[in-house]
């Protein structure tokens, strides 16, 4: 009977080492990546897919783009983020970008890809290129619009509730004239309660 004890003991003890053990995530699945996303407290694909939507169909809709004659040239620059997160900005212009050119109405200058270009003008004039294909500085197109923009947050915290606002602001700027003629913004607000978790 004491054996029978202590092999129960000896049992629990394991079971419990175990239980109390580093844990991974072991197992996933595919979701839906439209389906709304609020795991924490933090900026989130859910996020940046509905500011995105709104702003980009408010600007389509402005005349600097919807009566315009030809597509404009359109570069997108840099959004700044101003939150206390570290949020990948880029990714965002980046969608903002794609959906614009979705839309037919715009063109875009890839602002980017200037390194890379200027590289490979030096290597195809360099004697390795055949004349009738080469290219060379002064063919490029120049942009008429300028995306830009900025994200701000406010964070508050009052015993258990927690509040975080978010405002993206987006601007187009006619290069020629340095005058914004679109600008927009876009609020989402989050709430979270905060509660204990057990092992």
């Amino acid at each position: 009977m004491k054996k029978f004890i202590l092999c129960l003991l000896a049992l629990a003890s394991m079971s419990m080492m175990t239980a109390c053990g580093p844990k991974a995530f072991v197992k996933g699945e595919y979701e839906d990546v439209e389906k709304e996303n609020n795991l924490n407290d933090q900026w989130s694909e859910t996020d940046m897919q509905k500011v995105v939507q709104e702003l980009v169909s408010s600007m389509v809709a402005h005349p600097a783009i919807s009566n315009a004659k030809r597509p404009p040239i359109v570069m997108v620059t840099k959004l700044q983020n101003k939150t206390n997160e570290h949020i990948d900005t880029q990714n965002i212009m980046d969608m903002v970008r794609v959906d614009l050119q979705n839309t037919g109405r715009v063109a875009f200058v890839d602002k980017e890809a200037r390194e890379d270009v200027a590289e490979e003008y030096n290597y195809q004039n360099s004697g390795m290129v055949s004349e009738d294909t080469k290219k060379g500085p002064g063919g490029q197109t120049g942009a008429d619009l300028i995306v830009n923009g900025r994200l701000d947050s406010i964070v508050q915290e009052v015993g258990k509730d927690k509040s975080v606002y978010y405002k993206v602001t987006l601007n187009i700027t006619n290069l020629k004239t340095n005058v914004i003629v679109w600008t927009g913004y876009k609020q989402l607000r989050k709430k979270y309660r905060k509660r204990s978790i057990g092992l």
